[in-house]
């Protein structure tokens, strides 16, 4: 049995998020019909993490066992032909026997994208969040660094959560600009329910003056969702990087 894995990017605009479901179409089930199809047989993917419904990827992980003895070029092509225009395989090789794309990951990057412009982009329709209010790069990236270090992040997750341990170790985050585009990037051993999108909302509330500058590590203390800021829309939502 060979384990394969994949290194795969998508627009999530048209997806109920990565996990197959009931409801609608999902990465997850794309992606296994077109390698079933291809291979002939019964292909389920194990994937890096759930991503909701509209989130994008520059860098998705999965791995699967086959028999079939298609080579890592061969199964690139062939599935790339048989997927939507919105999923793409990058990489395909052959994996040691006990790798597994979730339970092997160390940690994650996240990068959120906002078009920070008065005037829309219609290019930019379902992949950024448009924000056409001024925002201070500089000092939400001073803010921003409080979110770093191993903290309880239960204010900045969704009442969805199932997690118990909401603690969570944050590597980097950082704010920059390019041009009309604000790029929140974060790091970290994991990542909660809606986390990402909330301390994104922290952030823009930050910079609203809806709450004060200086509160994120009290609103981390206090442990209550309703202390910390808006859930932002997923469209800006990116999975940037895996690490193993």
């Amino acid at each position: 049995m060979r384990n394969i894995k994949v290194i795969m990017a998508y627009n999530g605009a048209g997806y109920h998020g990565y996990q197959r479901q009931n409801n609608g179409d999902t990465i997850q089930q794309t992606v296994e019909e077109a390698l079933s199809k291809l291979l002939r047989e019964e292909i389920v993917i194990n994937g890096c993490s759930r991503t909701d419904a509209g989130v994008h990827a520059r860098e998705y992980i999965f791995n699967f066992k086959t028999e079939n003895p298609i080579s890592c070029e061969g199964l690139l092509k062939g599935t790339n032909d048989l997927l939507p225009e919105d999923i793409a395989f990058l990489e395909v090789c052959e994996e040691r026997e006990d790798f597994h794309a979730r339970f092997d990951c160390k940690g994650k990057e996240y990068e959120y994208v906002i078009h920070n412009s008065t005037v829309k982009n219609p290019f930019y329709a379902d992949t950024v969040m448009r924000y056409k209010y001024p925002l201070d790069e500089k000092m939400l990236d001073l803010e921003a660094k409080a979110f770093i270090g191993r903290q309880d992040f239960k204010s900045f997750c969704s009442a969805e959560c199932d997690k118990e341990d909401t603690t969570r170790t944050i590597y980097s985050f950082d704010v920059v600009r390019e041009n009309d585009l604000v790029k929140m990037r974060v790091s970290g051993d994991g990542f909660l329910y809606n986390m990402v999108r909330i301390m994104v909302g922290t952030l823009v509330c930050i910079n609203e003056g809806k709450i004060e500058k200086g509160k994120i590590k009290e609103i981390i203390e206090q442990k209550d969702r309703t202390k910390a800021g808006i859930t932002v829309v997923p469209d800006g939502l990116y999975l940037n990087k895996v690490f193993y």
